[in-house]
């Protein structure tokens, strides 16, 4: 038989327990600190208060109608970007939206601002201060352009099919950075992540991720890592209307779209069509926009730019031909070695083959002088390494330890070689080139030809895509002559878009015209670039960049908790990219070069992070009419 003043006592005790740790539990979430937002940026600095009617740069009384139309080289045979089988469709990802907004095209909005981000399906956002966890609060409003609301669990379900079906690079980085994803109700959803990690592009990432109809897929049992022309409705502004496979693919505004009021959207949005017409090379593209085949055309050979727009419609006005501002850091576009080439790997075969590329000559006998030679990764900002380091960069060097070689401490930057403008071959340049490959085992033999120890000749193969650029053929040629003048063999492989997407996903050469990516601000989609973790498969890292180094200045960056002490470590990683080599810096132009059929008006001011045609511009109605009336449209 139990004792009453026992058990009396017992109970009491276990209602005290309970009541503090009710008491405690209240104090702790009194305690966190948690920020409730209409938008996001690592710092907490937003520009646009939560009352905000419209971007800064758009025309809010903007009218909507007309069409946009613009060409594409090569072909396509898909609809899904998100595998790496097939050829996407251009913009074939404009119709899906995310949590938190982004530009027509997956250009950035706002334009204006940088590494800022404002809810689009999400009305607003709350975390913790430590940013463990973010919940989403979803607009009931939102819905697919079959009509069906877009719900919580269809942002699971997204994230979820990315992660098992989505590129490799991205899923495996992503999963490592989320433990959960609960959906609370249906238009309320919390991400937690990893303890531990670097707290940086957790938030913008999940919320920037696209947005799928679940039921879609599970009626249809589509995957995501499968090549196919039928896709799932999305909830954008714009949706498929017409697709004529390597011919065309017509975009409709949907006259239903849910968010045509929001705040977000307003100025924006504004052709009822965008049309994409494909050509077989750049010659037939430009002969069809002079024909009127399509109507706005941005400018990247240099030539054609200098020589080419000198025809009637642009003397008469119909055209508009102009340059704008670009505020962006320019893409880092060069000559990209393959590092998982053996015989790439020798840092002195590297340099040698650099100094076959004239950028002078080049600039001035190819392309008119138009071109500045680029060195940094983060050309002409306040983040490009200048000199030797010194200060808070040299000092975070330093605490970096033996990854860092003695030579980077105390040399300056690596800055792109110089050439004499003359003539192509700048025997100075050749001369160093023939003592790096004698030094690093590559003799010349009797037939002028270079080969190793066991007699295996030195030999590199350039792919090139045949739809591209013929004055990029022409660079890519006298590059080529200057590397044979060393006793290198040299073969250009110029190959059809299809095969040319094959191959650089299978890392299928040994040199390549690509691009990696500008930095202002530190990210997960820095590790996908140049990390090492994802380098034998990384469709982002082209050159397949392995570097212990750069990897330890990644994820210092990621630790930091000031823009300033950021911005020292991302000096130090554009510092450290130059220092390991794996392109060639070719050129850059810090403008748009557009050309336009006069039926288009655009904000007084460009804003500097997008050119926006498709996005903010707008059509005049009237001067349409006018250009169709005289015959200069099709």
């Amino acid at each position: 038989m139990r004792n009453p003043v026992i058990h009396a006592l017992k109970l009491s005790l276990c209602l005290l327990m309970l009541l503090l740790a009710m008491i405690w539990s209240d104090t702790a979430r009194a305690e966190e600190k948690t920020i409730v937002s209409h938008g996001y940026s690592f710092y907490g600095n937003l520009s646009y208060p939560e009352d905000y009617t419209h971007f800064n740069y758009v025309n809010p009384d903007a009218p909507k109608g007309g069409e946009i139309s613009f060409s594409a080289l090569g072909t396509f045979d898909s609809m899904n970007p998100y595998t790496r089988k097939g050829r996407g469709g251009a913009l074939s990802t404009i119709m899906y939206e995310s949590l938190l907004g982004e530009g027509t095209g997956g250009t950035t909005a706002p334009a204006d601002v940088f590494a800022e981000y404002y809810g689009l399906v999400a009305e607003r956002l709350e975390y913790d201060e430590g940013k463990n966890w973010v919940i989403f609060y979803m607009r009931p409003e939102a819905r697919f352009s079959d009509g069906t609301p877009l719900t919580a669990h269809d942002v699971a379900f997204s994230q979820q099919l990315i992660l098992e079906q989505g590129l490799k690079s991205y899923a495996d980085a992503v999963s490592k950075r989320i433990t959960d994803i609960e959906v609370i109700d249906d238009h309320t959803i919390k991400y937690s992540f990893t303890p531990g990690i670097s707290r940086r592009s957790l938030v913008e990432v999940v919320g920037g991720m696209s947005i799928w109809s679940k039921a879609w897929y599970e009626k249809t049992g589509a995957r995501l890592d499968e090549s196919r022309l039928d896709i799932s409705p999305g909830s954008g502004p714009y949706m498929v209307d017409t697709i004529d496979v390597n011919r065309r693919i017509i975009y409709k505004r949907n006259p239903d779209y849910w968010g045509n009021d929001l705040p977000f959207n307003v100025g924006r949005n504004n052709f009822d069509t965008i049309r994409v017409e494909y050509f077989g090379d750049e010659n037939a593209a430009f002969e069809a926009f002079k024909a009127g085949e399509y109507t706005f055309r941005t400018e990247g050979n240099s030539r054609q730019w200098a020589t080419a727009y000198d025809f009637p419609k642009v003397n008469d006005g119909q055209i508009v031909k102009k340059e704008l501002p670009d505020g962006s850091p320019p893409t880092p576009t060069g000559f990209v070695f393959n590092l998982g080439r053996e015989v790439l790997q020798d840092r002195r075969v590297r340099e040698a083959i650099a100094l076959g590329f004239n950028f002078e000559w080049t600039n001035e006998s190819l392309q008119f002088g138009l071109f500045k030679p680029r060195a940094s990764f983060n050309q002409d900002t306040d983040l490009m390494a200048v000199g030797a380091p010194e200060g808070e960069e040299l000092a975070f060097l330093q605490s970096l330890g033996d990854l860092v070689p003695e030579d980077m401490l105390t040399s300056e930057a690596r800055m792109p070689h110089t050439s004499g403008a003359n003539r192509l071959l700048d025997r100075r340049n050749l001369r160093r080139a023939m003592k790096l490959l004698d030094d690093a085992g590559w003799s010349v033999g009797a037939d002028g030809k270079r080969r190793n120890a066991a007699g295996a000749p030195l030999k590199v193969t350039f792919l090139l895509n045949s739809a591209g650029s013929s004055t990029l053929r022409a660079v890519v040629e006298n590059f080529l002559s200057n590397v044979e003048a060393m006793g290198i063999e040299t073969v250009l492989e110029a190959v059809d878009a299809a095969q040319y997407t094959n191959r650089e996903r299978d890392r299928d050469y040994d040199l390549v015209y690509d691009q990696y990516i500008p930095f202002l601000s530190t990210g997960g989609g820095l590790q996908q670039f140049f990390g090492s973790e994802a380098a034998a498969y990384s469709v982002f890292n082209p050159a397949g960049l392995a570097s212990p180094l750069v990897d330890e200045i990644i994820e210092a960056s990621q630790r930091m908790e000031t823009k300033e002490d950021t911005d020292v470590t991302l000096m130090a990683l554009d510092r450290a990219l130059r220092y390991e080599f794996f392109m060639v810096p070719t050129w850059y132009n810090d403008s748009f070069w557009v050309a336009y059929y006069d039926q288009y008006e655009h904000p007084e001011e460009i804003p500097p992070f997008a050119l926006g045609q498709l996005d903010f511009w707008w059509y005049n109605q009237d001067k349409a009419d006018a250009l169709r009336a005289a015959g200069a449209l099709r």
